[in-house]
């Protein structure tokens, strides 16, 4: 459910198009008060094939640690899709609130994966 998710990480490539088609969608699944927006990709460059790898490990961590990290080098934000987008200081999120990750790729290998903090486990050493 839409309001199971504490905030979303986006692919947020940093193209016009791009970002306006995933804000589009992201304001159809949410409506016009979404979650707390963050995209790694500012600080970590587009790795290509391993992105949505890199995308669901930020996105574990931040659903542990209930704590959304800002996007890097975002000025400022698009009046057509008002998205919360997360920038200077990383933000907390309600507890147990779950984290929705948008991975897409070329040839259209497009995902959402939403992690679920409260089914993560950290093995021990």
């Amino acid at each position: 459910d839409p309001s199971d998710i504490g905030h979303v990480n986006a692919h947020g490539t940093g193209t016009r198009l791009n970002d306006a088609m995933e804000a589009t969608a992201l304001t159809a699944v949410f409506g016009q008060a979404p979650p707390p927006v963050t995209a790694p990709k500012g600080v970590l460059g587009h790795l290509m094939g391993a992105a949505g790898a890199a995308e669901a490990v930020v996105a574990a961590l931040s659903a542990r640690d209930g704590l959304v990290p800002p996007v890097a080098n975002h000025e400022d934000g698009d009046p057509e899709h008002p998205l919360d987008i997360v920038t200077v200081a990383p933000r907390r999120v309600r507890p147990g609130a779950a984290v929705l990750s948008n991975s897409f790729g070329f040839g259209g290998h497009n995902a959402g994966l939403v992690i679920a903090p409260h089914r993560l486990e950290v093995a021990e050493p």
